[in-house]
């Protein structure tokens, strides 16, 4: 499970990625389910075309041996603010759910926000380099997406309308206030983020004994800050409770979930906004030193060695 987090996110999961490879022993491509959400939408995207870890990596810092299609994205990167949106508001369904308890509050909040001008053509240009038929070789590669009513939508997954990689990529990252819905199959769909950091609790329909969760955007535990963080840190706070409540879920049904987030140095190296991607170079930098320990904790807190 990849969860959202901006371009910085996909940076430091990246570097995450690499170390479950590398130093756990796990090639994560080998998962029964991939599922990702937002800038981890991409990265699963990656993972379920076949690209290996390493490779994404090196695309990301520039390195040889870098992927040619994940090197050609990474170049192209959103603007760290978005333009001006138009006076339209397509999510206030949004606000409903949150009033019925559908959804939480930081997602009724979202439904407040005007229509994004953001352009994805970058996200949907991924999606067709990676899988010119329309759909990655991986049996089972899920990109998150949400209505404007906050129903979750699995794209790719048995139950979802059909879509080409490119418009389900579009549709996980179509972040409210940033960018438009995006159309899949004549319905309009947000960031699956808007809902849920990661839709962990989605594999609990799966018969699946182990998850292993890397969300950026999540901090068990607490993270404090100063100053603009602060912000960041409200953000971050309503997306771990989110998290919390999945873990627990899963866990209570038996399974086990092997959780990966930032650490106070990845998070001090991102800073109050996850979209400036000049700090890109200075994010991957920190997760190559963290990733390792980060994983290797993180499994050992599970009782496995990695």
């Amino acid at each position: 499970m990849l969860g959202c987090g901006g371009t910085l996110g996909f940076a430091w999961t990246a570097a995450v990625l690499d170390a479950l490879h590398t130093r756990a022993g796990w090639d994560p491509r080998e998962a029964e389910v991939l599922v990702g959400t937002s800038a981890g939408a991409e990265a699963v995207a990656m993972l379920g075309a076949g690209i290996p870890a390493t490779a994404i990596l090196d695309a990301v810092a520039g390195a040889p041996g870098g992927d040619a299609v994940v090197a050609a994205h990474v170049r192209r990167t959103p603007d760290r603010f978005p333009p001006v949106p138009s006076p339209r508001w397509p999510a206030t369904g949004l606000v409903r759910a949150a009033l019925r308890r559908d959804v939480d509050a930081l997602a009724g909040l979202a439904g407040l926000l005007p229509r994004g001008r953001g352009d994805a053509g970058w996200l949907r240009d991924l999606g067709d380099a990676l899988a010119p038929g329309g759909w990655v070789p991986h049996p089972a590669t899920w990109l998150m997406a949400s209505t404007p009513a906050g129903e979750r939508v699995a794209l790719g997954s048995p139950d979802a309308p059909p879509a080409r990689l490119g418009e389900a990529i579009a549709a996980s990252w179509a972040i409210p206030g940033w960018f438009p819905p995006s159309v899949v199959d004549g319905r309009p769909l947000l960031d699956g983020g808007t809902v849920s950091p990661t839709s962990a609790d989605l594999l609990l329909t799966r018969d699946v004994g182990e998850v292993v969760l890397i969300a950026p955007m999540s901090s068990e535990g607490g993270a404090p800050a100063r100053g603009l963080t602060r912000l960041e840190r409200l953000l971050r706070t309503a997306m771990t409770r989110r998290v919390n409540d999945e873990a627990r879920r899963l866990r209570a049904a038996g399974v086990r979930v092997v959780r990966i987030e930032p650490d106070p140095a990845d998070l001090a190296a991102m800073g109050a906004n996850f979209m400036d991607g000049r700090r890109r170079e200075h994010v991957l930098a920190t997760a190559l030193r963290t990733a390792p320990g980060l994983v290797a904790d993180a499994f050992e807190r599970e009782g496995v060695r990695a």
